[in-house]
């Protein structure tokens, strides 16, 4: 294997399927493709199980024009990087050091920036696309559309205001045109040094919307914060599974003694906490993407300032606050068994509270099938204790004589 080869084996592997999202080389494994959270097996251009030296050339191919990603492989094992095929598609890479051989995993990043449509966001999720100021944050595992929920936001902003947008990426993904705003987008590693120092700078380059790719540490938090308070829009995410862990997660950043001012300034700040999981659809078709959306309101901002107790938590507000556009995870997921868009088996695994699930899913069905002998009932002649007039000539009173 050359280091010209790549390519067309990253081609090969794609027509798999539609639905590939990711691509994973190791060594002792053949070269694999994920479709629909699942992996599966490959064999492009008849490779088979991969040599140590074989996920070396590819690694190496990957790198070869990009010496920054190199560099920060060989000083700390692990490497992140954008890579492109020409009129397909780009990737997010991670390359990594296991055991003494090169692991990659290709993240799919589709040419065209999807929209709210195609993605099948709720609706109300385009307010934010109106907001001034605040923070935003997308949260959610790996792999669960965080990435492509923000940059059908981002475009969404990008075609409606005049606005300057900067993001701090790493790496790059989504690459967008300039609309009716001016937008820059900027990669950590080659055009900055990290999160932090570019999103510093960026409060000196009067953006409007700023996008943070992810807040890591202290630093990148409290600058996203600061610019937040000083009339920015900012977006970003975080790697956690619910509002509530969200807000624990960034508080558990600072020192213990701050976090009364903290939960003060995030109350204060936060526009909207929005929560993804992908679940695979009952027809075998794809994922579907069920939402968590928590919205700035009199009752989550008092949740979030003077902290969660039994019968106040972030979650009973989400459920009682969907006149303000907010849903729980369990709420999207009952509609999408109901409708049969998601079988309950997958509901149920990726439940916030299984049982309580459970017992919704039992009243459903039994109402379901209350409904059905209701209506059978219906169907069936009605039954009367009177017996027909015989001869039709004889009046009530003679019937009664």
């Amino acid at each position: 294997m050359s280091l010209l080869d790549v390519a067309p084996i990253i081609e090969n592997m794609l027509q798999a399927s539609e639905n590939v999202s990711d691509l994973n080389f190791s060594t002792g494994q053949k070269p694999q493709v994920e479709i629909n959270g699942k992996l599966h097996a490959a064999n492009p251009l008849g490779i088979g199980t991969l040599s140590a030296f074989q996920t070396e050339m590819i690694a190496m191919s990957l790198l070869r024009d990009n010496p920054e990603a190199a560099s920060q492989l060989a000083e700390r094992g692990t490497s992140d990087l954008s890579w492109s095929l020409p009129a397909r598609c780009r990737f997010r890479v991670n390359i990594f050091q296991q055991r003494g051989s090169y692991s990659i995993v290709m993240r799919v990043i589709p040419h065209e920036i999807p929209s709210f449509e195609s993605l099948r966001l709720p609706p109300q999720l385009a307010d934010i696309c109106e907001l001034r100021n605040g923070l935003v944050l997308l949260t959610g595992p790996t792999g669960s559309g965080k990435s492509s929920t923000l940059a059908a936001i981002i475009d969404q902003i990008n075609a409606t205001k005049h606005y300057h947008i900067v993001t701090i990426e790493d790496p790059i993904e989504f690459l967008h045109e300039h609309k009716k705003s001016t937008i820059n987008q900027r990669e950590v590693g080659s055009d900055t040094r990290d999160f932090a120092s570019a999103l510093r700078a960026a409060l000196r380059q009067a953006p409007k919307v700023i996008l943070v790719g992810e807040m890591r540490d202290l630093e990148t938090a409290e600058i996203a914060l600061e610019a937040a308070e000083t009339g920015h829009l900012v977006l970003s995410t975080l790697h956690t599974i619910d509002a509530s862990k969200t807000i624990d997660r960034i508080i558990g950043l600072y020192p213990k003694n701050e976090e009364k001012i903290i939960r003060t300034r995030l109350a204060q700040t936060f526009r909207y906490i929005v929560s993804q999981r992908l679940i695979p659809r009952g027809d075998g078709s794809g994922r579907i993407a069920a939402v968590e959306i928590m919205k700035s309101n009199p009752r989550t901002r008092e949740y979030i300032e003077k902290g969660e107790t039994d019968g106040k938590t972030l979650l009973d507000a989400i459920r009682d606050g969907a006149i303000d556009g907010m849903q729980d995870f369990d709420s999207v997921i009952l509609e999408f068994i109901r409708t049969e868009l998601i079988t309950s088996k997958d509901g149920l695994s990726y439940a916030t509270n299984q049982n309580n699930l459970l017992l919704q899913l039992k009243g459903l069905a039994s109402t379901e099938e209350y409904n059905k002998e209701e209506s059978e009932a219906s169907r069936q002649p009605t039954q009367t204790n009177f017996k027909p007039v015989e001869d039709p000539s004889k009046s009530v009173l003679d019937m009664i004589e």
